[in-house]
């Protein structure tokens, strides 16, 4: 028997033409998975499905809102329709507003409510929305998995991006809290776990770690010193604990977030 078997589940991604969640799907198929998009914008979708396609035939994509549930209901219904069962949800769509976080020049009072809101809308209720959309169709089965993305600024204070911040840490206890209740209701093939990305350069946030030459900013500089690692992660690092997640080889984990950071959440700093 393969523990780590993924040709035949059917795994969704929310968030799916992001760099975090194009790279999972990628790997996804790879390795023998049909993976389902999810994303709430048509023309980046089609062109990522198409993209897909010279990876895998085993690849399809929807648009919805991951804070719309009756977009999600709409949604749900199609894919169970042609595939019969969902597998996997990993909720992989977030983000972050400049609004909600605290600039250099500012402080804690400058922060827009408004643009709060809208962090945690995402973040946390783009989450918990398609956990309980997709994860009821799972619950008829008594069997699923649900991959939560959280984030070092969870269980840490770092400092700046406070909406972020406040939105991941929900997300860690909102994992613990469904894994719970899904297993006493619904058995021990229903599970809920999440993985806790450290620091990797994407588009998003190039700009505060390194500088025009690729020399580090002084953010990016302390991020390294309080790395035991010495450097940032990579995305493909986050596939392994993804893989192992979504297959019976995690068959008795549920309620974990997992950091995958290089020692950051170990290192005390002295």
């Amino acid at each position: 028997m393969n523990l780590f078997d993924l040709n035949s589940k059917v795994i969704l991604i929310t968030g799916a033409c992001g760099v975090l969640g194009g790279g999972i799907t990628k790997y996804l198929l790879q390795n023998q998975a049909t993976v389902v998009l999810l994303h709430y914008k048509k023309e980046p979708l089609l062109e990522a499905v198409n993209d897909l396609k010279k990876i895998s035939s085993k690849v399809k994509g929807y648009v919805c809102n991951v804070v719309d549930e009756a977009s999600l209901l709409s949604v749900s219904k199609k894919i169970i329709s042609k595939y019969g069962k969902i597998d996997v949800l990993i909720n992989a769509a977030g983000g972050n507003k400049p609004g909600a976080t605290v600039a250099p020049d500012q402080s804690v009072f400058d922060v827009d409510i408004e643009q709060f809101k809208q962090v945690i809308d995402l973040n946390l209720f783009g989450s918990i929305i398609p956990s309980l959309v997709f994860g009821k169709t799972m619950a008829k089965n008594n069997k699923g998995i649900i991959i939560n993305v959280s984030s070092m600024a969870a269980e840490r204070a770092i400092t700046r991006v406070m909406g972020y911040s406040a939105s991941k840490a929900a997300i860690d206890n909102f994992t613990k809290w469904l894994s719970v209740e899904l297993a006493q209701k619904y058995g021990d093939k229903m599970r809920v776990n999440a993985i806790a990305p450290g620091f990797f350069i994407g588009n998003q946030n190039r700009a505060l770690l390194t500088n025009s030459d690729g020399t580090y900013t002084d953010r990016g500089k302390t991020i390294i010193q309080n790395t035991p690692m010495k450097r940032f992660g990579g995305a493909d690092e986050l596939n392994g604990a993804i893989h192992f997640l979504c297959t019976d080889a995690s068959k008795f984990i549920t309620g974990v977030v997992i950091p995958i950071d290089g020692g950051f959440s170990a290192f005390s700093g002295v």
